[in-house]
């Protein structure tokens, strides 16, 4: 535990290795940079980035629990990440920037506000933690990818005013009808459009004067969408087979990231140049923040303000996450239009408790998407795998019995 953590005291920042002069390209979340004549703006896009880590000083969690999540908390605060850029993304859009000192606006507040290291926060450490409980894992528990998805999940139902979609597609395969049935619940399963109560208006949670009002047109079309896509790409390491492909995921306008890791050694990735990725490394134990009395938060810790930490792209555990599909490189998923009559269990499986839903132990990853106005599908992926699958049991193929098995990768 202890060899996991990097502190302050422990790791000055000046001993980060700077970013490389390299005339390849650089992309980080959908956007491509020069390394040689734009140093700064990649810099400055990294820095925008939520960074969230380790911290040491908060309320107990429940009342009597850990003040810190030192040691066990890295793939939770990886989770807030990539919903913290989802949620950049909704409210201020992908090309916001943020600038230490300057005054911030209400949205990029209230944001924060619903990460704060405190039970009231929306998607705090205590809210994840305490969510577990209900998934079968302790407080103080390392979570794997699928409890940090499905509690993800279940905390977005009382952001009102993100009115975030978030889904969890299984077994390779992005089912469009349950992904509509998500997205569009005043729809009846046969498209017909349900009536809205009169006067109907989605309530904003969090810093009112921040709060970005859903535009009527927009409410009636589409949720905006969290799509994470777990899969499997090798056993001890990542097939190279589909490295390029991984490279690509980076390269969507919609991607939201990648998080990976096993026990005490979770990272957020971002984007990659070369053959290294880039990643947000969230083991960095910080002091808990609270708010001022104008209700402004010191942010600065939440902003990582050094180059950011980079790996060969080979040294990642076998999970990756993958939704373009060009000639030569290996598609990572199956679309389908409706359920296949093979998938025994409903929509619901997400909602299973572990012991109804116990997925193997074995090296899975995830995909996740953000949109804002319609579906972002089109076209077929076939299962790259090449075995036939039982998916009698899908549902328990969904939760973690052994997270120090896994790792995952959610873009």
């Amino acid at each position: 535990m202890d060899a996991a953590t990097l502190t302050y005291d422990t790791l000055g920042f000046g001993e980060f290795e700077d970013f490389p002069e390299t005339s390849e390209p650089v992309w980080i979340l959908g956007k491509e940079f020069n390394a040689l004549t734009e140093k700064d703006d990649i810099l400055s896009d990294v820095t925008s980035r939520l960074w969230f880590t380790y911290r040491k000083n908060f309320p107990p969690i429940g009342g009597t629990g850990p003040t810190s999540d030192t040691g066990w908390g890295c793939m939770l605060r990886c989770g807030q990440m990539i919903l913290g850029e989802a949620l950049v993304c909704r409210h201020l859009g992908r090309d916001w920037r943020w600038v230490r000192g300057q005054p911030q606006r209400g949205q990029y507040i209230s944001i924060l506000n619903a990460f704060l290291d405190k039970k009231d926060s929306y998607y705090s450490l205590h809210q994840i933690a305490q969510m577990g409980v209900g998934e079968g894992k302790s407080i103080g528990q390392w979570y794997g990818p699928n409890t940090v998805a499905q509690v993800l999940k279940k905390l977005t139902v009382f952001d009102s005013w993100s009115r975030l979609a978030v889904h969890v597609a299984m077994d390779n395969t992005v089912v469009m009808e349950e992904i509509k049935r998500l997205c569009m619940p005043w729809r009846d399963y046969g498209g017909a459009a349900c009536a809205e109560p009169p006067g109907w208006m989605p309530k904003h949670n969090g810093c009112l004067e921040g709060a970005c009002a859903l535009a009527e047109e927009e409410t009636a079309l589409w949720k905006p969408l969290v799509l994470l896509i777990p899969l499997r790409l090798g056993l001890s390491d990542i097939n190279k087979a589909y490295i390029e492909t991984l490279k690509q995921c980076f390269q969507l306008p919609q991607s939201l990231g990648v998080i990976g890791g096993k026990p005490n050694s979770a990272h957020y990735f971002i984007g990659y140049v070369g053959e290294e990725l880039i990643y947000l490394d969230p083991h960095t134990t910080q002091p808990a923040v609270e708010p001022c009395e104008d209700s402004q938060v010191p942010d600065d810790t939440y902003h990582c303000q050094h180059p950011p930490c980079r790996m060969h792209i080979c040294e990642i555990d076998p999970s990756v996450a993958v939704l373009p599909h060009t000639r030569g490189s290996l598609p990572m998923f199956e679309l389908v239009d409706c359920q296949p009559s093979h998938f025994a269990c409903s929509v619901d499986v997400l909602n299973l408790t572990p012991d109804e839903a116990e997925i193997q132990s074995e090296v899975r990853c995830g995909q996740a998407h953000c949109t804002t106005d319609k579906a972002p599908f089109k076209g077929n992926f076939p299962d790259v795998r090449g075995d036939v699958h039982d998916f009698s049991d899908r549902s328990e193929r969904f939760f973690d019995s052994e997270d120090e098995e896994f790792e995952i990768l959610s873009l």
